[in-house]
């Protein structure tokens, strides 16, 4: 028989978050007992002679806790119980068997039927008393907890938006910038012009292009800008503005000449200009590479400045292959820069390969890196009836073949490769 103390009115004590509390058991006497120290102790209290009854109590407005027997006529403790977790309650609550079993046998159906808890008939006031004060700290966690995951959730719901907005923008920012790059591959005369671009992310801040004012007179770069995403993606836009092949009049390598046409300035002016007007710009941190070049096609004659830019690929009909190029500064670093220009000839056949240090950079399975020796084997081993954008994209199967397992891409990775064929 359920015998609890009626001594201690308990009508100052706090239990928390546990405010009702429901009494099932099909004996009348022990929930009046139990429901009268419930009450004093200031729970509001509800009572149910089965767990039949219980159930629709509780799915219709559940309790904070709960005391059921666990012998009962019909639907037993153990089976309300299950029942119970069962609902789809929005906080969870608190369940005490009350039963005079004592085997862990029998505990330990209890425990797997979602009870939190037992107590041993004949109940005793100070024991009831400590397990609703446990279960009520066990509450206070649990729902605190749970209002922390709910802001966690609302808080990942608005970085998803958040996060969908700006994959909307980047993939926007993408078509942007290829635009900048309007055709990959174009034939001046019987030489030809091919570009690989291939950001490691959404945006990139690898640049290529080129221009020809007029007949026999063809510019091409390759530029690489420091760091990644958006900040690199805004000043390779602004670059392109700079090197337009649209709109020569806003194109820094060219002059207007006589009112009549337009002529390729020395590479080594263009990049001081752009390094002058990059300096001239407060708040820009950034900086770039740059590989630019001019040819006259009639004769061959190429020239370049490299402006720390990775040495171009020289590869001649005749099987040689050279580096070429001293170096230099990137732009943007230092005011007053002065730059150096690179001459050299090319012969009908021989192909120039402008790269970033997406390639030479690139980390490899055996730990390394690709370099300028691997780069150059790389080229050979291409077949030699590939030409144009299909020699390109042979380089970069090639270079992504070589990367390190589930690795990718750590860096953008372009390229320009420029067939000189003769006038």
């Amino acid at each position: 028989m359920t015998r609890v103390s009626q001594a201690d009115s308990g009508s100052d004590l706090d239990f928390g978050v546990i405010q009702k509390v429901l009494v099932v058991d099909d004996s009348r006497l022990q929930r009046r007992i139990l429901v009268a120290s419930l009450k004093k102790w200031g729970f509001d209290v509800l009572e149910a002679d089965s767990g039949d009854v219980a159930i629709e109590m509780c799915a219709a407005d559940p309790p904070d806790l709960v005391l059921s027997d666990w012998v009962m006529p019909g639907m037993s403790g153990l089976d309300f119980c299950k029942a119970f977790r069962a609902l789809d309650n929005k906080q969870y609550s608190y369940f005490i068997l009350l039963t005079s079993k004592s085997e862990k046998q029998e505990v330990a159906r209890g425990l797997d039927a979602g009870a939190d808890d037992f107590l041993i008939k004949p109940l005793e006031a100070d024991e009831l008393r400590a397990r609703i004060s446990a279960g009520a700290r066990i509450l206070d966690m649990q729902r605190e907890l749970s209002k922390k995951n709910q802001m966690i959730e609302t808080a990942l719901e608005e970085l998803r938006v958040a996060h969908d907005a700006i994959d909307k923008d980047l993939i926007q920012a993408r078509k942007i910038q290829e635009s900048l790059v309007p055709e990959l591959t174009r034939d001046f005369g019987k030489s030809r012009v091919s570009m690989l671009l291939k950001p490691c992310g959404h945006i990139g801040g690898d640049l290529v292009g080129m221009f020809s004012p007029g007949v026999n007179r063809l510019g091409f770069y390759s530029i690489d800008v420091s760091g990644h995403g958006i900040t690199s993606a805004m000043m390779t836009a602004r670059l392109g503005g700079y090197l337009s092949s649209n709109h020569f009049d806003q194109n820094v390598a060219m002059a207007r000449r006589f009112d009549k046409f337009y002529a390729l300035l020395p590479p080594e002016e263009v990049a001081e200009t752009l390094n002058s007007r990059l300096m001239a710009d407060t708040g820009i941190e950034e900086y770039f590479t740059m590989l630019y070049a001019i040819v006259d096609l009639r004769n061959g004659h190429v020239k370049m400045v490299q402006a720390g830019h990775p040495h171009p690929l020289l590869l001649c009909q005749d099987g040689r292959t050279e580096f070429l190029g001293e170096g230099g500064l990137p732009i943007g670093l230092l005011p007053d820069v002065t730059f150096q220009r690179t001459e050299f000839y090319m012969q009908p056949g021989d192909r120039l390969l402008l790269y970033s240090d997406g390639f030479t950079e690139c980390g490899l399975a055996d730990g390394g890196l690709l370099d300028e020796d691997g780069l150059r084997q790389m080229a050979l081993d291409c077949r030699p009836d590939r030409n144009g954008t299909e020699f390109l994209d042979d380089m970069f199967w090639r270079l992504t073949q070589a990367m390190a397992p589930g690795r990718g891409m750590d860096d953008d990775v372009s390229a320009v490769f420029f067939e000189y064929n003769g006038h």
